[in-house]
């Protein structure tokens, strides 16, 4: 079997002809919402030939994926035969009018690590919880391509454009970029059946679990990927179960599990030329700034996005991101008719086309990236790391290095002139650069600079250097972002019932958060010594800024709502581990009366959520041990106030009592039974 890591090269493929394979529409919706062959008309442009399953997309979704399917600009190849193929991805909105037949609701599988490492796989308790795969609450379609574009001189306008493209609700570029390294080949060899072939095959993976490693069999081939962690995927995708040790503000206990979306993108290779400047935007990122991208490609484009997103992890980027931007998306109408002082929305663009620079004038920073394609057909993300190096740098990142590079009379007077001259310069020539009036907070590490390594002009050995530069650099930016939210850990701990007292009661609220108690605490005591070594002395403005950011509520809300999970299942927990009997031997008859109460409302609970249909798989055992210890705090109470509870027919068929009207004492009759042992339906 042929098994492709994340960071293996373009596989092999072939497809059985003698093999049928039925597609699982339901099964493929966990992965993909379609699969699609659009090709470049000359006299009607944009067309799309195929589209499977049929009926995924609206006419309006359809115009969109075609228009964000090509490059902008013909690849400079000046090979008059040659093949030219490169991978990139694209994020649009989904439209409001869609409609879907195919669109099924699925289930996203999250389990979590202590109940996996304490049963065995056989016994193994899986949350489940269904999420909606239609256009409700889902905002955003992910659209992966694999481009080629052929020059021959024997076809008219000497070539022709095609791009095979997975649609997916999902951003899951560990995933279907190395998919399209064996499904756009395939489909240029054997024609459309490659479409349902491989989509046969998806709808036989299993549910996606966030955050693990799977293997995904395609034919031959094995795909051996790591999945981005729930905490991590964007809020319009549903909330997943998650673990609450598992998110910010705590590092991760294991670092081998991808901590943010976009852990395979290319940090080094692609903002090599501007490594300096990191720091500058990833504080950009992380207060929901606008930033505009520009790269020669595509693909060069789409990875400094997915870069620049990847650096904030574990923090969930609530910032608008399109890792490739056209003058065709919908909102460019909107985004262009901003007059200039109205303020530019939290969008990260990743375009290629320079008419962006004079359309989109109101946004405020702007970084260059990448360099002009080169002459190879190789596919643009086996290559990434290669492709983007900059001829003429030097061949290591030492301190030494960089600094003669930055405080150079040479390097001094290009900077002046490249902000004197704006990015506008770009129009003659491509440069890396960003132009940016953001005072920064954050100091560049020199120390992660000297750790750099630029190893030869070997592809391969190269690539493998910026395998190890990525891995420090992420490292790096994980604990830059832990550092930074750990103030705020006080407002997400989860409490225990203490040994010994009542865990029958409600669990005390989380504390209440205040912005001006918050600033004022956090100014007094410091911003700690990880950060204190690497910001400037007006770092609570940074926090100021964070807290006014589109980033920073969705993230808090969310990180509240997971704590409160894991503190009613430390509370639950604790209820089934209770000694009812020891308990009582404590209490005053009020204190009894209150726990009578407050277990049949837990145990209401318990057959509310049956019937909703979000139960877990200890919805018997927790029921049966509510009920006996209802039916044991029932026993002990006075005759009187017994027959008085037992007015309530509800409350007497959870106690598993009889009751029979009297009609000559004008008072009900009571024969209290045993509990009856199977748990209620």
């Amino acid at each position: 079997m042929l098994i492709i890591s994340e960071m293996s090269r373009s596989p092999s493929f072939s497809v059985k002809q003698e093999l049928s394979l039925k597609t699982d529409l339901e099964s493929l919706q966990q992965w993909a919402v379609a699969f699609c062959i659009i090709r470049f008309d000359l006299e009607q442009g944009q067309l799309i030939e195929e589209c499977y399953p049929p009926g995924s997309l609206s006419n309006e979704e359809e115009l969109d994926v075609a228009f964000s399917s090509f490059p902008d600009s013909v690849s400079q190849n000046q090979n008059r035969s040659s093949i030219h193929d490169c991978i990139f991805f694209f994020r649009i909105q989904r439209r409001k009018n869609s409609e879907q037949g195919n669109v099924t609701s699925s289930e996203v599988v999250g389990i979590d690590d202590e109940e996996e490492s304490s049963k065995s796989m056989k016994g193994k308790v899986i949350n489940r919880r269904k999420i909606r795969n239609g256009t409700k609450g889902l905002k955003y379609l992910y659209g992966f391509v694999f481009n080629r574009q052929r020059h021959d001189e024997k076809l008219k306008r000497g070539g022709e454009q095609k791009s095979v493209v997975i649609l997916s609700h999902n951003p899951y570029s560990s995933v279907f970029r190395p998919l399209l390294q064996i499904m756009g080949p395939l489909y240029f060899d054997v024609g459309t059946k490659a479409l349902e072939h491989i989509a046969a095959y998806v709808s036989m993976w299993p549910t996606p679990v966030p955050g693990k490693q799977m293997e995904l069999h395609i034919g031959n081939a094995m795909l051996k990927v790591s999945l981005p962690p729930a905490h991590s995927l964007p809020f319009e995708i549903g909330i997943f179960e998650e673990s609450a040790s598992a998110m910010a503000p705590f590092l991760p206990s294991n670092q081998l599990i991808p901590q943010g979306l976009f852990h395979d993108s290319d940090i080094f290779g692609t903002f090599r030329g501007i490594l300096l400047q990191l720091w500058l935007l990833w504080e950009l990122l992380l207060i929901g700034e606008p930033i505009l991208i520009i790269g020669p490609t595509p693909p060069q484009c789409c990875e400094a996005v997915a870069s620049l997103v990847s650096l904030v992890a574990p923090l969930p980027c609530s910032v608008d991101f399109r890792p490739y931007f056209t003058i065709h998306d919908p909102d460019f109408k909107h985004l262009n008719s901003l007059k200039e002082g109205d303020a530019f929305p939290p969008m990260v663009l990743g375009v290629t086309n320079l008419f962006f620079l004079k359309a989109l004038r109101n946004i405020p920073h702007i970084v260059s990236v990448g360099s002009p394609a080169s002459n190879s057909n190789r596919v643009a993300f086996a290559s990434r790391s290669s492709a983007s190096r900059i001829p003429g740098t030097p061949e290591g990142f030492g301190l030494q290095q960089l600094s003669l590079k930055k405080f150079s009379p040479s390097s001094l007077l290009s900077a002046v002139k490249l902000r004197r001259d704006g990015p506008l310069c770009l129009m003659t020539e491509h440069k890396e650069a960003v132009w940016s009036t953001y005072v920064a907070s954050t100091k560049p590490d020199t120390s992660i600079l000297n750790r750099l390594i630029d190893a030869g002009k070997s592809p391969r050995v190269e690539e493998s250097m910026s395998v190890v530069n990525n891995e420090i650099l992420r490292r790096h930016f994980l604990e830059l972002t832990t550092n930074f939210l750990a103030p705020f850990g006080p407002y997400f701990r989860a409490s225990t019932p203490s040994e010994g007292s009542l865990p029958f009661i409600d669990p005390p609220p989380l504390p209440p958060f205040d912005v001006e108690e918050f600033l004022a605490n956090l100014s007094a005591r410091g911003v700690g010594k990880f950060l204190s070594k690497r910001m400037k002395s007006n770092w609570l403005d940074l926090y100021k800024r964070f807290l006014k950011g589109p980033n920073f509520m969705p993230w808090f809300q969310r990180r509240r709502t997971v704590v409160e999970q894991e503190q009613h299942r430390l509370w639950r927990q604790a209820r089934m581990k209770a000694d009812i009997q020891l308990l009582m031997s404590r209490m005053s008859e009020l204190e009894i009366v209150d726990s009578f109460n407050s277990i049949e409302r837990h145990l209401h609970g318990e057959i509310l959520m049956e019937k909703s249909g979000k139960a877990g798989v200890d919805f018997a055992e927790t029921c049966q041990k509510l009920k006996k210890d209802l039916q044991a705090v029932f026993d002990v109470l006075p005759k009187d106030m017994q027959q008085l509870l037992l007015m309530n027919p509800e409350r007497a068929a959870l106690l598993q009592v009889s009751w029979e009207p009297t009609k000559l004492t004008g008072h009900p009759s009571f024969q209290i039974g045993a509990v009856s042992s199977r748990s209620p339906r």
